[in-house]
């Protein structure tokens, strides 16, 4: 991440495309309420949840490497240990542009694999939070 978090953060909130690891039906969970958020401020929100077949009427993807549209940040709701194999898919793909995990999530080995890569990082941030504070 670079030393400068507000233009990282400004940066990855200026994209439109979000694919959403981890991305839940459950009203009420973080990882429901956030998507839908997203969604509900303008953003294209792509649910990634191999036990989900609709969420928010929209059709979900089993994994990463399943979606077909293009991807500019992937935003990850799945536990820390679960991180790398995430980074890496995103990694095999050329849309992606960032890599987000949400709040109390994170890898720095998986996050530096990506900034090696040249994508931009946000970790333990919640994408809500930081669109909100933004908004104000």
């Amino acid at each position: 991440m670079s030393d400068d978090i507000t233009d990282d953060l400004e940066d990855v909130l200026a994209h439109e495309t979000i694919a959403v690891v981890g991305c839940s039906s459950t009203p009420g969970k973080a990882a429901h309420d956030v998507p839908k958020y997203l969604l509900d401020h303008g953003y294209d929100v792509i649910p990634v949840n191999p036990f989900a077949d609709e969420i928010f009427g929209r059709d979900v993807y089993d994994a990463l490497s399943d979606v077909e549209e293009e991807i500019d940040v992937v935003c990850i709701f799945r536990p820390s240990e679960e991180v790398s194999e995430i980074v890496d898919s995103a990694l095999e793909r050329d849309d992606v542009d960032a890599i987000w995990t949400q709040q109390g999530i994170r890898d720095d080995d998986a996050a530096a694999r990506a900034e090696d890569d040249g994508r931009t990082v946000v970790q333990s941030r919640c994408m809500m939070v930081e669109h909100r504070r933004r908004s104000a």
